[in-house]
């Protein structure tokens, strides 16, 4: 192996929550199918004192086991102490707290080349911390709200400043999320732009009349589809709104989240509930079904590097309605890929009309995922690493 790496990420699937962080997996298991790259994956899991830690949402993780191999990747699960709602400045130094014991031990047995942070907060300051006690060079990647939230928070915003100064160096999603990183005070000309990835073999346009059946949804009605977390800023409650102004649209929601009853609420005031449906988390596998069931994706977001769920809708042959965020505009370049509009229902509705109105044909709006697989990603991935470890060698 060329590349010895010791990755850290807070988000990443495991049998209690299969989706969480599906993307940075993705991303990790092609990186390991290259053959050159010894990677060890540290996937910390937060766990709050009794008797939180008893809640349906977090029991199911005290019992993940230690150590596991998912897709050919070794991930291991170190707990630290949790403090829903008001713990996260302390995140990133209990997150390195729990992690510096093992990693100083598997460091021992074998030397780590580089430490990687998969995301900017709590992962990116717990990464530079360990990476000085080893001696190691660090990478950051910043994704989106790791910068737009903690980049921010008057709790966290300088522990992000200090991790992106004291990074070998760092990734962004996208040129706007870099922008955003420099406005924080963190140097432009130490970030290197790191596009997401694809699984062709999965996200490919299907039979739409075949999804929708499958799907029990009407043949002929208007279907729209929104995948992501139940959270305000995914900014569901935008396309129940749009529903008001498209009689007889369908709208499938796939996600779960905190916001679920808060929007079901919604839909039952705006008139709109029997044309709703809540899929609850969907595998990632199926999700082409939904996506190749409707005419738009729609995802009003507040905040976004370069979002995975628009990629995978292009792959599906199926255009995006999004918010005027900077990744949008570097990503939906063509009309026939979708439109850009505030976070207002009226707006959304009208842009949902103009597609539905004289809908891309699919194999314009494919053309807007072309260049993306997680191949070219876990290329790019790698370089950057080796570029780091050759510049601390000297």
């Amino acid at each position: 192996m060329s590349l010895r790496i010791l990755s850290l990420s807070t988000l990443y699937p495991n049998s209690a929550r299969p989706n969480f962080g599906v993307f940075v997996e993705r991303q990790m298991q092609a990186v390991t199918r290259r053959g050159d790259v010894d990677l060890v994956m540290v996937n910390p899991l937060g766990i709050p004192p009794w008797p939180l830690s008893r809640h349906p949402v977090y029991e199911p993780l005290r019992h993940l086991p230690l150590e596991e191999k998912r897709g050919g990747v070794t991930v291991l699960h170190p707990r630290f102490r949790l403090f829903p709602g008001i713990g996260g400045r302390w995140n990133a130094a209990l997150v390195k707290s729990a992690v510096l014991p093992f990693v100083r031990r598997l460091h021992a047995q074998a030397p780590f080349d580089l430490v990687d942070a998969q995301f900017f907060y709590p992962d990116g300051p717990a990464a530079v911390a360990i990476g000085r006690a080893l001696g190691l060079p660090v990478s950051i990647k910043a994704r989106g709200a790791d910068i737009h939230h903690w980049g921010r928070d008057k709790g966290t915003a300088l522990q992000v400043l200090d991790a992106g100064l004291g990074a070998d160096g760092l990734l962004a999603v996208a040129q706007g999320l870099a922008d955003d990183m420099a406005a924080l005070g963190i140097p432009r000309d130490r970030i290197t732009i790191h596009r997401t990835g694809l699984d062709r073999a999965v996200f490919r346009p299907l039979d739409r009349a075949a999804c929708r059946a499958q799907l029990d949804l009407p043949a002929d009605a208007p279907v729209l589809a929104t995948v992501g977390a139940l959270i305000p800023r995914k900014g569901q409650i935008f396309v129940i709104e749009a529903l008001v102004h498209l009689p007889g649209a369908v709208l499938l929601l796939a996600g779960m989240g905190h916001d679920e009853a808060a929007l079901r609420a919604a839909a039952e005031a705006h008139g709109v509930a029997a044309r709703v449906r809540f899929l609850g988390a969907v595998p990632h596998g199926e999700l082409p079904a939904v996506l190749s069931a409707a005419d738009v994706f729609v995802l009003p977001t507040a905040s976004e590097g370069l979002a995975n769920a628009w990629v995978e809708a292009l792959a599906c042959g199926t255009p995006v309605v999004t918010t005027p965020i900077p990744g949008a505009r570097e990503l939906l370049t063509d009309p026939a890929w979708g439109r850009i509009v505030e976070r207002d229902g009226a707006a959304i509705a009208e842009a949902i009309r103009s597609l539905l109105a004289a809908p891309p044909a699919r194999e314009d709006v494919l053309r807007g995922a072309e260049g993306f697989s997680w191949e070219a990603n876990a290329e790019a991935l790698v370089a950057h690493w080796q570029r780091l470890v050759n510049r601390r060698r000297g």
